[in-house]
């Protein structure tokens, strides 16, 4: 197996150019884990750790611009504020150790359906920036994940970073798992309300092909008392919830039920919504 090491960012697109299989590691704690059990044993890996470029996040307009190998616990630590969803996904990412190695743009190259990181961006309204010898282009996080652990990268390209806007407003992240952390979600959802535009984003994990947004519920949520800010009805509450689970898509497998899943899901959207709307009610 070739080792690529590349110290720039233009390094590093060249590198994939010329060795479009090799598998970036950054965090590694997907990729070794893969390897560690023999079940990957790509040609060569390419290793972005020196790569300073990615570890950079700023404001870009109204969204702000996160490297794709800015970790877990610098997001918990120098954004929650501003992506409290996010970093609510983060806090129940792996152990402190993953969670100081362990990157959202590592989580994004994995596609995986239950990648914790994936509902708060699909909640948010995320762009995922790509990058390649020939081109930059940005592809809406609801577009990224094309089937199970699949996505729109052509195979040359890299994860350079994800573009999110600030909060305008409350969010949420809850999942179901036999503990807080180190477990797949048996399901996760993402709630972010946003005031101005008087709408509900949702992101659902772990009961799809792919992460998936409830847009059915999302259509539901404008019709929240959103100016009265008034208490929302238990029916209100519930009816987002049916929604939320009548969105997923899941199946049997070890860790749970698809009826079970559902039903999960719901209990969590109306849990989210209640949450979030108190918040908002405050405030």
């Amino acid at each position: 197996m070739e080792f690529l090491r590349p110290s720039t960012w233009d390094e590093a697109l060249a590198a994939k150019a010329e060795h479009p299989d090799a598998v970036p590691i950054a965090g590694g704690t997907d990729v070794m884990v893969e390897l560690n059990f023999d079940r990957r044993r790509p040609p060569a890996l390419l290793d972005l750790t020196r790569v300073a470029e990615l570890r950079a996040w700023s404001a870009d307009g109204d969204r702000l611009r996160i490297g794709a190998g800015v970790t877990y616990r610098r997001l918990i630590d120098e954004l929650g504020g501003r992506l409290p969803g996010l970093a609510m996904a983060a806090r129940t990412v792996g152990s402190p150790q993953i969670r100081n190695r362990g990157t959202v743009g590592g989580n994004l190259g994995s596609a995986s359906p239950a990648g914790d990181a994936h509902p708060p961006l699909l909640a948010s309204g995320a762009l995922v920036e790509v990058a390649s010898v020939r081109h930059v282009r940005t592809i809406p996080v609801e577009d990224f994940f094309v089937g199970p652990k699949r996505s729109a990268l052509a195979r040359d390209e890299l994860i350079a970073a994800f573009l999110v806007p600030a909060s305008g407003g409350p969010q949420q992240f809850a999942k179901v798992g036999t503990r807080n952390a180190m477990v797949i979600a048996v399901c996760s959802f993402a709630l972010a309300l946003h005031p101005a535009e008087r709408r509900v984003g949702t992101g659902i994990g772990s009961a799809g092909p792919t992460p998936l947004r409830a847009a059915e519920a999302e259509s539901f949520g404008a019709e929240l008392p959103w100016e009265s800010r008034e208490p929302l009805p238990e029916a209100t509450v519930r009816r987002f919830g049916e929604l939320v689970g009548a969105a997923a898509r899941p199946i049997d497998d070890v860790r749970g039920s698809a009826g079970y899943r559902r039903h999960a899901l719901a209990v969590l959207g109306g849990r989210t919504l209640r949450w979030a709307w108190e918040e908002y009610r405050c405030g």
